[in-house]
């Protein structure tokens, strides 16, 4: 079984790096859907709170690596990408339970980057303003997000052109079917 645990700061192309890994016939497990349907069966609008602060309520009453069980029975087949991890008890379940050498490819951009792709994007959770922003990079920091990116076998920066980001993946993929 190859198994990849992806990391990243929102916006910084983890979505594209997922669409080669698909091509590549890679199984694809996002944890933020997860949590996502955890989050519906709780029906969050009795209280008022956004999936991110679910997430993070979920990490305190449980513990650290809640979603990482959580994801678990989701994960299937001989080549699959886990998307999403956020702390290195995430990081140390996999390993455990799933593949021991398992890599941890990190994608990086810069924040003035990843802000402008996101607010492109117009996804529901978006950052409208700088503020906003910077409060989500703290949220997913305290999670441990930045101990997961220092950890990674392979760095991938993500500041040229899409073409050129395409090309890293594709070689660090390439590089894991053969190891």
């Amino acid at each position: 079984m190859v198994v990849v645990l992806l990391a990243g700061m929102p916006g910084a192309g983890k979505e594209e790096f997922l669409k080669i890994a698909k091509k590549k016939e890679y199984n694809i497990v996002r944890m933020g859907d997860v949590v996502r349907e955890q989050a519906e069966k709780s029906d969050l609008s009795k209280e008022n709170i956004s999936v991110g602060e679910f997430a993070d309520r979920e990490r305190e009453e449980h513990h650290e690596g809640i979603w990482a069980h959580r994801t678990l029975p989701k994960i299937w087949g001989e080549k699959t990408i886990i998307d999403g991890i956020r702390s290195s008890e995430e990081v140390n379940i996999f390993r455990l339970e799933l593949e021991k050498d398992a890599p941890i490819v990190a994608i990086h951009s810069s924040p003035k980057t990843r802000f402008e792709r996101l607010k492109d994007r117009a996804r529901e959770d978006a950052p409208e303003t700088w503020e906003e922003f910077n409060k989500r990079d703290k949220r997913e920091l305290d999670w441990g997000l930045g101990r997961v990116i220092a950890r990674a076998n392979q760095m991938i920066v993500n500041e040229g052109t899409l073409p050129d980001f395409q090309r890293k993946v594709e070689d660090i993929l390439d590089s894991i079917g053969t190891e």
